[in-house]
């Protein structure tokens, strides 16, 4: 299954390795404008690793990556990010001795909208980061970090933006929250690639689905189709 139009981001016979050990074999994926594609399958998959390689973190050892077209190997991540590709990494990646409004700041410095048009839209799209403006970001909740993150992703206006584990320790009704924005980032053109482990919520919002075992993609298909898949690959049949 491929997605809709010229893909915005694709992945070839993408390999890596950390020193001697090979934990990508050959990872084709392919994601198209406007499209989220979450990528699914048990802790040590591979699926943090291919977000890594995709956004100039991780060194290829074999295969090509592309983006717009483009092939982008070896690319420095800050190149990466020029050209509108976003990582939110697991963890979150706030500055947490500084406010939610510092946080938001820190964003714009390298973009060309003012700080006060991110922060309004950061606060109009999460109203409780609004509350918590002059907020130390290290003393929000996880769920309001993670806010804070994808609001902080969301400044540089990306083309691509990457999720790892966005729902990592969170309530449920937080990840519905956090998802349904993941919804309307892509009805606005934005691609959207999220790394899960838990899939439920994320399913519920993808366009297309990936089954990552062991280094490799061992199937792409409906959300549906891959859900009925995920309780024997996570068990090992």
């Amino acid at each position: 299954m491929t997605p809709a139009g010229e893909p915005v981001v694709e992945l070839a016979g993408v390999r890596a390795a950390y020193g001697p050990i090979e934990v990508l074999h050959g990872v084709d994926l392919a994601l198209g404008p406007g499209e989220v594609l979450a990528v699914l399958g048990p802790n040590g998959a591979g699926k943090s690793t291919t977000l890594a390689v995709l956004a100039g973190l991780h060194p290829l050892a074999g295969g090509d990556v592309h983006l717009a077209g483009r092939r982008v190997n070896g690319a420095p991540a800050a190149s990466l990010a020029r050209a509108g590709l976003c990582l939110i990494p697991e963890g979150r990646g706030i500055f947490p001795n500084l406010t939610v409004a510092e946080n938001l700041r820190m964003a714009a410095a390298t973009r060309r909208r003012t700080t006060a048009a991110i922060e309004a839209d950061a606060y109009d799209r999460f109203p409780r980061l609004g509350e918590r403006r002059r907020q130390l970001a290290g003393t929000l909740s996880g769920g309001e970090q993670q806010m804070l993150a994808l609001a902080r992703g969301l400044a540089t206006d990306p083309a691509v933006l990457l999720l790892d584990e966005l729902s990592m320790g969170l309530a449920p009704l937080v990840v519905e929250e956090l998802y349904g924005q993941v919804a309307e980032l892509a009805r606005t053109g934005v691609s959207v690639l999220v790394v899960e482990q838990f899939a439920r919520v994320v399913l519920g919002v993808a366009d297309r689905a990936a089954l990552m075992l062991h280094g490799r993609v061992a199937r792409v298909g409906a959300p549906g189709e891959i859900e009925s898949e995920l309780s024997s690959a996570y068990l090992g049949g």
